[in-house]
């Protein structure tokens, strides 16, 4: 089940237990009920399912982060479609497409980005559905280079140089460069803070990052989680594209947006963030691409604002979805081609349903598993106007 809970029922209620696989029969006690729905918690794993595995984080289970590690990393991508598929029945009321393919790569030490929350000399993350700190040593989906930030964080915060006002930290790195942002504190951090992690955190830069050289990217800013997948999630969305003018939605620093230049005579990327922004500007000025052209405002701003319908949109959304506003704008352009690259199967669903209605068909949809033992799914579809 998307969320990370298996499904079973009890006296005719629905019961949610987390870390539990479809076909296992386990011992469960109730955290919670609803009328018809109990949330459970898995106390014991009677009978295991043959796709169960020891999970390779000594945290699991007590940490929100994954849902998945108990499972292989073939089943799980196998359940992540399966997910998608469903979620388009039951939300979109159609059927999906008979294949749904999978990209995927390495599923450990993935992630070039963590947030980390502290309380008195630990750090660490949250445990599920609570705001209880789960102190951790390491982080198995995170890069190499994080996990030894984590180590000098931990170091660090057993020093009485540590601001204990300080309640949450993120970590952005390209493996070389580091940048560290302070997202929660309870009072400003002094500049000597900053020059103390300088000394402690080779690499550590003052402002945006220069992600592997190819990409600016600002404290704050969005920038894909998987540094393995990443270029092969422009290269799946982008398949096939070309023309004279495409526009890049939620465009961020300019990850789609680079790529479309090369294929497009005319890219206008719109990003309602001023740091992704200026980002975004510097990096397509960078490579003296005079033809992207970044737009301040919002999407739904700048889909009002067009009189004719580019050739190629292309949309990355955050979880909430395109919307109904922007799905009803697109259909009344009816560009020719659209691609979505979504991050929840849900709100897909729902945006792909009024596509569909007016008058578009899915060409191709592809689960790329940016997020292995998560149980977050990344689906890119390709939309056609019939």
């Amino acid at each position: 089940m998307y969320g990370g809970d298996a499904l079973g029922r009890v006296d005719g209620r629905v019961v949610f237990a987390p870390f539990a696989l479809p076909g296992e029969r386990v011992r469960v006690e109730t955290e919670r009920e609803k009328p018809g729905l109990i949330h459970a918690r898995t106390v014991e794993v009677l009978e295991p399912s043959p796709e169960r595995i020891v999970p390779k984080c000594p945290y699991f289970g007590r940490c929100g982060g994954c849902h998945y590690q108990h499972a292989s990393h073939d089943y799980q991508l196998n359940a992540k479609r399966g997910i998608v598929a469903e979620e388009l029945r039951r939300v979109g009321k159609f059927e999906p497409p008979q294949e749904i393919g999978i990209v995927s790569a390495e599923p450990w030490g993935y992630r070039n980005r963590a947030q980390f929350h502290i309380e008195g000399r630990e750090l660490g993350y949250r445990e599920p559905g609570s705001h209880r700190l789960c102190a951790i040593n390491q982080c198995p989906i995170s890069s190499p280079r994080i996990n030894e930030i984590i180590a000098t964080l931990n170091d660090m915060l057993r020093d009485v140089r540590w601001p204990k006002f300080i309640r949450s930290v993120e970590v952005f790195t390209d493996e070389s460069q580091v940048q560290l942002t302070v997202l929660d504190s309870d009072k400003p951090v002094a500049r000597r803070f900053f020059e103390w992690c300088a000394e402690r955190i080779p690499g550590l830069v003052n402002g945006p990052l220069d992600y592997e050289g190819r990409f600016r990217v600002s404290p704050n800013a969005f920038f894909q989680v998987n540094r393995f997948l990443y270029g092969q999630l422009v290269e799946t969305a982008l398949e096939g594209a070309s023309g004279e003018t495409a526009l890049d939605l939620y465009a961020g620093a300019g990850l789609f947006s680079i790529g479309l230049a090369s294929r497009f005579g005319q890219v206008v990327a719109v990003e309602a963030g001023t740091a992704a922004v200026r980002d975004l500007e510097f990096n397509a000025a960078r490579l003296g691409l005079a033809h992207v052209r970044a737009e301040r405002c919002t999407t739904e701003e700048s889909l009002r604002a067009l009189d004719r319908a580019p050739e190629f949109v292309l949309l990355d959304p955050p979880r909430a979805g395109l919307g109904k506003a922007v799905v009803q704008r697109l259909a009344e352009l009816r560009p020719p081609s659209i691609v979505i690259v979504a991050c929840d199967p849900a709100t897909l669903a729902r945006d792909l349903a009024g596509l569909l209605a007016a008058g578009y068909g899915i060409d191709k949809m592809t689960v790329v598993d940016l997020f292995p033992q998560t149980y977050h799914i990344e689906t890119v579809v390709r939309l056609t106007l019939r």
